[in-house]
């Protein structure tokens, strides 16, 4: 079974944007996002997208 086309995690620095069911990631710094959505990216071997400067989304595609 594989994954395709769909969302593996959200990190944000602003939880009130972000909606759940999928796992999100609350960070304290634009840094600490930063880094964390590069590490998951690269876990998860997805794809990461700036959706705001708030929010980044991983995604397979």
């Amino acid at each position: 079974m594989s994954i395709d086309k769909y969302i593996l995690a959200i990190i944000t620095i602003n939880p009130k944007k972000v909606p759940s069911g999928t796992a999100v990631f609350h960070c304290d710094s634009v840094e600490e996002m930063e880094t964390i959505t590069a590490n998951l990216e690269a876990i998860l071997d997805g794809i990461a997208h700036a959706l705001t400067k708030e929010t980044y989304v991983i995604v397979k595609h």
